[in-house]
């Protein structure tokens, strides 16, 4: 099960967060500074699966963004691993340049990736659908 999912850039800065259990806010904080610190210290040649707590990073950089989720034992990495890049494909086909302006369309494209932290859709034109559906809406 993914226990949660960060979008932090270069910066350390968490540009995004979403937690699929309830995690304190205090809890958090103290959370995203470690998850963020063990990530962005690893080198490239480096695993992209570490180690942390009572359960296990997976995380993919894409220029200067990281993305990092957090999985339980039982979640395949790999599957995570690939869920990372195909999140980052429906965000290029979406979006033109800059999502940052955009966090809650990006927050739908997750909704619809990931329900309780469990994987539900991966197909692109899906995943999309919705979004499509409110952008016409928003044109009449």
């Amino acid at each position: 099960m993914i226990k949660f999912f960060l979008m932090v850039n270069k910066q350390g800065q968490t540009r995004l967060s979403k937690y699929f259990e309830h995690v304190e806010i205090h809890k958090r904080t103290s959370l995203e500074a470690d998850v963020i610190k063990k990530c962005l210290s690893r080198t490239k040649d480096e695993c992209s699966f570490v180690e942390y707590k009572d359960f296990k990073l997976v995380y993919r950089q894409y220029a200067a963004l990281f993305i990092v989720i957090g999985v339980d034992e039982a979640e395949n990495e790999l599957a995570v691993f690939e869920l990372v890049h195909n999140f980052v494909e429906v965000l290029d086909k979406y979006f033109s340049r800059v999502i940052m302006f955009n966090l809650d369309k990006v927050h739908i494209i997750l909704d619809e990736m990931i329900l309780n932290g469990c994987i539900v859709e991966t197909n692109k034109s899906r995943i999309l659908a919705p979004l499509l559906v409110l952008d016409k809406m928003a044109e009449s």
